[in-house]
């Protein structure tokens, strides 16, 4: 497994499952997780200690409070992304406390219920120490940029 996905309740799935779809282009395996930092923090603890041994990266999705991505950032070195999800105030006050980490312990934050980013952010982390991925990211980012010039080169009516 080289990414973990985790998020804080099970309502949050749908949200969730842009982060795997981007992994999934790529061919990259993850396995996902339901776990609370309030609920169930001891369980928490458990499946990071597992994932520190070989986990390359967490996504980590969290609403209200959204606690869950800084915990698990204070309990490991592998980067954390975290993604607001707006359960309240339009996903704000999640946004917030994800991106405002204390200093030394950052948390990389997407937009909020952006998950998709998320998992192409941790594409990007991995195609630092995997070349197979850093090569199919060049090529996902040519074919990109071909389909957007084809689809708007004649211009669009408005």
């Amino acid at each position: 497994m080289k990414v973990a996905i985790i998020f804080g309740s099970k309502s949050d799935t749908e949200k969730m499952k842009g982060a795997a779809n981007a992994l999934k282009e790529f061919g990259i395996e993850y396995k996902a997780y339901i776990l609370s930092a309030h609920r169930v923090p001891e369980k928490l603890t458990e499946v990071i200690n597992k994932i520190n041994l070989d986990c390359d990266c967490i996504i980590a999705g969290a609403g209200l409070a959204a606690h869950l991505p800084g915990v698990i950032a204070s309990q490991t070195v592998l980067p954390v992304i975290g993604v607001p999800i707006n359960a309240a105030v339009g996903g704000m006050d999640a946004l917030l406390s994800i991106v405002q980490m204390p200093k030394s312990i950052p948390v990389a934050t997407v937009g909020i219920n952006n998950s998709y980013n998320a998992g192409m952010l941790a594409v990007e982390i991995l195609s630092l120490k995997y070349p197979e991925i850093k090569e199919k990211l060049i090529q996902f980012r040519k074919d990109m940029k071909e389909k957007f010039i084809k689809d708007n080169n004649e211009g669009v009516e408005l």
